[in-house]
């Protein structure tokens, strides 16, 4: 099992900025995927990137350019970015782990996910 802890979201006015964190415990395999879904109320949920233990990175065409992820093995955390904020962005952001490499953006049947934290942009 895997456990997984966000923190970091808030209220932003639009075109702010910023910085969630997740920290991952418990059977952590070498090789593995980290990433961060979002939820807006009424939709799906929906990866909006990903970044594998060897750093190669993924992102959704919706956030593309304004967002960037990191992650530190050592502390076992990874880390979202989150730049020039519309109120499109405004949802609960899930942090996510996977086993092994698997860069698609299609939530896996065997994902980790953590409880959520709130972010809300204000126009």
């Amino acid at each position: 099992q895997v456990q997984l802890v966000e923190s970091g979201g808030n209220l932003v006015q639009a075109g702010g900025s910023l910085r969630l964190s997740c920290a991952a415990s418990g059977r952590i395999f070498s090789i593995n995927t980290m990433g961060w879904g979002r939820q807006a109320p009424g939709k799906q949920r929906e990866l909006v990137a990903l970044i594998s233990s060897g750093g190669s990175t993924h992102y959704a065409d919706s956030v593309k350019g304004r967002f960037t992820i990191s992650r530190d093995n050592a502390k076992k955390t990874v880390s979202l970015q989150l730049n020039i904020l519309t109120p499109d962005d405004t949802a609960v952001y899930y942090c996510l782990y996977r086993n092994g490499y698997e860069p698609s953006l299609e939530p896996q049947s065997l994902d980790y996910w953590g409880q959520g934290t709130q972010v809300t942009v204000s126009s």
